[in-house]
């Protein structure tokens, strides 16, 4: 279990144009990492759109922002030009990096089992270390905790 204080995990995904990013590219700045279950439902809709509309604040603090689901970079292209997403939306469709953060788990809706992304939000440090954990995000209210959270 990844804890606040503990080295992020390394990673390299394709974003959606089929580049490869790495959590080291981005090492001298925070990254908000926000970890969703799927592209163009309603939630993760809310959530990428939250972060789109609040994008200059956060690169007013140097901050970059990268969404990480399992879709494919196909999805996320069609879902960053859908919703004109000024970030890049990685796709981890081996949900390696998934596991990594601990956020690919169990999860039950109607009684039935089944594994997923659960809704996690990690903020990284220049340095690479896990600065805050956002558990089980509430898409309501979330980028104010995050950006509230970016002041301390």
């Amino acid at each position: 279990m990844l804890k606040e204080g503990s080295k992020a995990p390394a990673f390299t995904l394709p974003n959606q144009d089929g580049k490869k990013v790495s959590l080291k590219d981005f090492l001298g700045k925070k990254v908000v990492l926000y970890f969703y279950p799927k592209d163009m439902t309603s939630g993760c809709t809310k959530e990428a759109c939250d972060f789109r509309d609040h994008i200059k604040l956060f690169h007013n603090k140097d901050v970059v922002v990268l969404g990480v689901s399992p879709d494919s970079v196909q999805s996320h292209k069609k879902f960053q030009e859908k919703y004109n997403l000024p970030f890049d939306l990685l796709s981890d469709e081996t949900k390696k990096v998934l596991e990594k953060y601990g956020v690919w788990k169990e999860k039950s809706m109607y009684g039935k089992k089944y594994f997923g992304v659960e809704r996690t939000t990690f903020i990284i440090d220049e340095k690479g270390k896990i600065k805050k954990i956002f558990p089980k995000v509430k898409v309501n209210g979330h980028i104010k905790q995050v950006l509230e959270a970016l002041e301390n």
